[in-house]
């Protein structure tokens, strides 16, 4: 593993980082901004958004056009091509109110996982979270429950195991996915000890790269929770990414971490940096 280089400096809180069309992506959630960053480390911004950002994540159906969820107000807008956001979805009937969505996922055949926290966080008590499917034919449904605070999820390039890190239950947990997009019983894909996964990504070699605010890494792992590569930050890591020329290029997000009092305080700490990753980014995102 080659040395941390910085790539973009001054996103306030970035976050739910993807590579796509030759660029990485993110969603800076104190600036309510889309913005996508070239091989140079140009940032562009793509969508700005008039709603509370905290959280925000997006990802993209199979045609190309942009997933952007709207979490505390329980819409999945779309982009449409002159640049305008349009409801996609209503996600009000699968979370309770108040109750923020997390993550999403696309998977190669248009299904799209979302995971919903449980709880009103920050300043909620803790209960466990959820995950719903939305399929292409515009149904949906709770296709997961009892989630210790779900987060970064990923998917298999064979479109048949979803993996999702479970923050609070420091754990990444898998599910096999069925025909019809439905989830199986949940397992164990890897027990991180003290860790405390936030995005993730797969690996060609089968490894899955985990970002950990508190412990200020990110780490890649194999399935049992064998640790291959640690990666020590100045900074809370919150999301990372494979990508670059042939997905060999490992993209962390690093921002400094005061708590979640201090969560909307704008501050610009937020870091992107890369690192030459050991095996090429694989599946969705």
């Amino acid at each position: 593993m080659s040395g941390v280089q910085p790539l973009v400096d001054g996103f306030s809180f970035g976050e739910s980082l993807r590579w796509h069309q030759d660029r990485l992506w993110l969603a800076d959630w104190g600036a309510q901004e889309v913005v996508a960053v070239d091989r140079e480390g140009r940032p562009e911004v793509i969508v700005r958004v008039d709603f509370p950002a905290f959280p925000m994540c997006m990802d993209w159906l199979p045609d190309g056009r942009l997933l952007v969820v709207a979490a505390r107000d329980g819409r999945l807008l779309r982009q449409e091509p002159e640049g305008a956001l349009v409801t996609h979805a209503d996600l009000s009937g699968l979370a309770e109110r108040g109750h923020p969505w997390n993550e999403i996922v696309v998977d190669g055949r248009g299904n799209v996982y979302l995971n919903n926290q449980g709880f009103d966080f920050p300043g909620g008590k803790f209960a466990p979270g959820t995950i719903a499917l939305l399929k292409p034919d515009g149904s949906a449904r709770q296709v997961a429950d009892g989630i210790a605070f779900p987060n970064g999820m990923a998917i298999t390039p064979d479109n048949a195991t979803l993996i999702v890190a479970e923050s609070y239950g420091q754990k990444l947990t898998a599910f096999q996915i069925a025909a019809d997009g439905s989830l199986g019983q949940p397992r164990v894909w890897a027990d991180l000890g003290d860790g405390v996964p936030d995005g993730i990504c797969l690996d060609a070699e089968g490894a899955i790269w985990y970002a950990d605010v508190p412990n200020k890494q990110c780490v890649r792992v194999r399935e049992g929770g064998g640790v291959l590569q640690r990666i020590q930050l100045d900074r809370g890591c919150f999301s990372c990414a494979l990508g670059g020329t042939n997905r060999t290029t490992l993209f962390m997000m690093a921002t400094q971490w005061r708590g979640t009092e201090h969560m909307t305080n704008n501050s610009p700490t937020g870091q992107l940096l890369t690192a030459q990753a050991p095996a090429a980014g694989v599946g969705w995102p």
